[in-house]
């Protein structure tokens, strides 16, 4: 067997040089994968929604589910799933059946004063030097004079829309919908299958890692939307009898409305109180005001007394950081990105948490900008 000898000043030089070349490699293959996911995310951005939205629906079913199997631990795990499913949409017949005709006409007539009240507003405004230029400078879509202009997130809403146009014409929002729903209830039904088969597309001694990932990611998103339910419950409520103590028409319609919108942190309960207020202004100043400050009040209690109790057991979300996510998936995404920025930045949150090691002293950086003394952190212990 023949032998041969290298020169150990020759090796010295090689292995730096091997490991500079992995490192290399390293970082052009993780460059690559976030190239491919952004080139995904921009070309059928659509479709992951859907998938997004459905896994969602799979999450929530999946912890009802586990938490009906805990009082009542006979049932198998596939007949907890469909007897939630049932139950959920018996619920909801019973309440578009005895509520559906009172809240359909509710909206409608909000959709009817909407439009006068935002008709006497345009008047109102071009009766002034300032009113006209705040309409120049509104977009037409928000009944401005302003011309509506190609952005980046109706470019890629663009692209989406002819790749995966399937959706939009053929289904529409119902049938997207629909889509959504029987799909979310067959990843719920057999969980392990899909998470086993997204593993087999990792390499083979990072799937203990992947699996603890998307676990993670899957008791974060639970967390994050039953403490998104009770926020929004807690606030429809607050907002529809606060309403009609005032005085305000429709606040059955009106609760519902804030409720829901109240799915987007921030900006949902901006969306919300717009259409009070523009209610309010149809019969006075006085009580446009009163719905300002109910609505400041609500989110005052929602912001510092409700979300710290929910988010105990729940997720935090730094607010910059949401309002930002926002942005970005509304623009890429469009409306869908925006209904699903902060169950997707939760997601994330909790995997990069749970992939990345802690802070050695984690309120070195608080004491570094000032946040914090060392007098006022000794006093807190």
């Amino acid at each position: 067997m023949p032998i041969s000898f290298s020169d150990p000043a020759e090796r010295s030089e090689t292995e730096p040089r091997a490991r500079e070349l992995s490192r290399i490699a390293g970082l052009l293959r993780i460059a690559l994968t976030l190239t491919l996911g952004l080139l995904a995310i921009w070309l059928i951005g659509d479709v992951l929604a859907v998938i997004f939205a459905s896994a969602l629906v799979a999450i929530v079913l999946h912890g009802l589910a586990r938490m009906l199997r805990r009082h009542v631990s006979v049932i198998p795990y596939q007949g907890a799933v469909a007897l939630v499913t049932v139950v959920i949409l018996v619920a909801l017949f019973g309440l578009g059946w005895y509520s559906g005709p009172a809240i359909s006409d509710q909206f409608i007539r909000l959709k009817q004063a909407l439009i006068t009240q935002s008709g006497e507003l345009r008047t109102h405004l071009s009766g002034s030097t300032l009113g006209q230029m705040v309409l120049d400078h509104l977009p037409s879509s928000l009944g401005g004079n302003a011309a509506s202009t190609a952005s980046l997130g109706s470019l890629g809403s663009g692209l989406a829309g002819s790749v995966t146009g399937l959706l939009s014409s053929v289904f529409g929002i119902l049938g997207t919908l629909l889509v959504v729903l029987i799909a979310g209830l067959y990843f719920a039904l057999s969980p392990a299958v899909y998470i086993d088969g997204m593993l087999r597309l990792v390499p083979t001694q990072h799937r203990p890692a992947a699996r603890e990932l998307m676990l993670t990611a899957g008791s974060t998103l639970w967390a994050w939307t039953a403490g998104q339910a009770l926020d929004m419950l807690v606030v429809g409520m607050l907002s529809g009898i606060g309403l009609s103590l005032i005085g305000i028409p429709l606040a059955l319609a009106l609760g519902v409305e804030a409720g829901l919108c109240n799915f987007i942190p921030y900006i949902g309960a901006i969306l919300g109180a717009v259409p009070a207020v523009l209610l309010g202004l149809s019969l006075g100043t006085h009580e446009a005001l009163f719905v300002g400050i109910l609505y400041c009040v609500i989110q005052f209690f929602e912001g510092n007394v409700l979300a710290p109790l929910i988010q105990r057991r729940a997720v935090h979300m730094p607010p910059a950081l949401a309002i930002l996510s926002q942005t970005v998936f509304g623009s890429i995404l469009g409306a869908p990105g925006l209904i699903l920025a902060s169950p997707i930045t939760a997601a994330l949150l909790a995997m990069g948490d749970k992939a990345t090691a802690p802070l050695e002293d984690e309120n070195q950086t608080r004491r570094a900008v000032g946040e914090v003394t060392e007098q006022e952190e000794k006093q807190q212990k």
